[in-house]
C-alpha cells in the first residue's frame, strides 16, 4: 500500500512540473527571442518609421524591398517587418494584411489575435479604403477602371477591379529602342478588391507596366532605369489605409510619406505639380 501511495506522489509531482514546463507566457518566449537575435538585428536593421500606435494596432511606413512575414515558420528570424517589429516594440505582433515585399507604405498589425481577426474581416468584405501612387511606362488615360480577373497561386479565377487617376505625366530625352524620348506616369490607384499582385497585373494589362516591377514590368524599361538611373526599385507606394477601429469604433486612416527613392525619381523624371502629394503628412 505504501509503495504504490508513493509512486502516486512521485507520478502527480512529475506531471505537475511537466505542465509547468509547458506553460511558458509570450513574454518569455519573447525574452528568448531576444536574447537570441536581438543583436543581429541591431546591427543590421535600423528601427521601422512607426505612423500610427495604440494599444491595440500599430501601423509602420513599410520600405521598398522588406517581406512583410516570412514564408514559413521555420524562418522566422529572417529580416521581415513582422520580425524587426516584434523586437522593436519588444511585444507579439499579428498580421492583419500584406504588401508585396517591393512594395512601400502604410501597413497594418494587430497586438492581439481577436484585433487581428477583425481587421481581417473588414479586407475580407472589402470594408477598407486603400490609396497607392505608382509610376508607370506610358501615358495613362485621365482616369480609368480596370475590370479584369485574375488567377490566383492556386489557379482560381477571381474577379478584380482597380480605379485609378493620372496625377502628372512626363516626357524626358531619354531615347529606348524606335523612340528618341521616354514617357511616364504617376498614377493614384484606388483597388476595389484585393488579389494577388492586383496592381501589378491591371497596370501590365493595359500596357501601362509599373516601372521596376518583375516579372509583371517591362524588361526593357527596367533595364534602362537600372543602366541609367542606377535603380532596382519597384515604384508602387500604399500611400493611406483607412479602416474602422475594432475597438474605438471610429474610422481611422493612417498615411505613409514616400520612401527616398520614390521622391528622389519623380524629381529625377521632372513630374510637374506634385510637391502637395510628395507631402502627405
Amino acid at each position: 500500500m505504501i509503495f504504490y501511495e508513493i509512486n502516486f506522489i512521485i507520478a502527480k509531482y512529475l506531471k505537475i512540473n511537466l505542465i509547468n514546463t509547458n506553460l511558458k507566457t509570450e513574454a518569455e518566449e519573447m525574452t528568448i527571442l531576444n536574447t537570441s537575435a536581438s543583436e543581429d538585428v541591431k546591427k543590421t536593421f535600423e528601427p521601422l518609421e512607426i505612423i500610427y500606435q495604440d494599444k491595440y494596432l500599430v501601423g509602420i511606413n513599410k520600405p521598398h524591398d522588406l517581406l512583410v512575414h516570412p514564408a514559413d515558420k521555420s524562418n522566422e528570424e529572417r529580416p521581415t517587418a513582422m520580425y524587426i517589429l516584434k523586437q522593436q516594440l519588444q511585444k507579439w505582433i499579428y498580421v492583419t494584411h500584406r504588401l508585396d515585399s517591393k512594395t512601400s507604405g502604410a501597413l497594418l498589425f494587430a497586438v492581439n489575435a481577436k484585433v487581428q481577426k477583425k481587421i481581417n474581416s473588414q479586407f475580407e468584405k472589402r470594408l477598407n479604403k486603400k490609396i497607392y501612387y505608382t509610376i508607370v511606362r506610358g501615358y495613362t488615360d485621365s482616369e480609368g477602371t480596370i475590370n479584369y480577373d485574375l488567377t490566383n497561386t492556386k489557379g482560381q479565377t477571381q474577379s478584380a477591379i482597380t480605379h485609378y487617376q493620372t496625377v502628372a505625366q512626363t516626357e524626358i530625352d531619354l531615347p529606348l529602342g524606335e523612340h528618341n524620348t521616354s514617357r511616364y506616369s504617376l498614377v493614384k490607384v484606388m483597388p476595389e478588391t484585393g488579389r494577388y499582385h492586383q496592381i501589378r497585373k491591371h497596370f501590365a494589362h493595359i500596357d501601362h507596366p509599373i516601372i521596376g516591377d518583375r516579372p509583371h514590368g517591362c524588361n526593357k524599361q527596367n533595364r534602362l532605369f537600372k543602366v541609367h538611373f542606377k535603380s532596382t526599385t519597384m515604384f508602387l507606394h500604399a500611400s493611406s489605409l483607412t479602416f474602422m477601429h475594432p475597438r474605438l469604433e471610429e474610422e481611422v486612416t493612417i498615411k505613409a510619406n514616400f520612401q527616398t527613392p520614390f521622391v528622389a525619381m519623380v524629381k529625377t523624371l521632372a513630374f510637374k505639380g506634385v510637391d502637395e502629394i510628395l507631402a502627405i503628412k
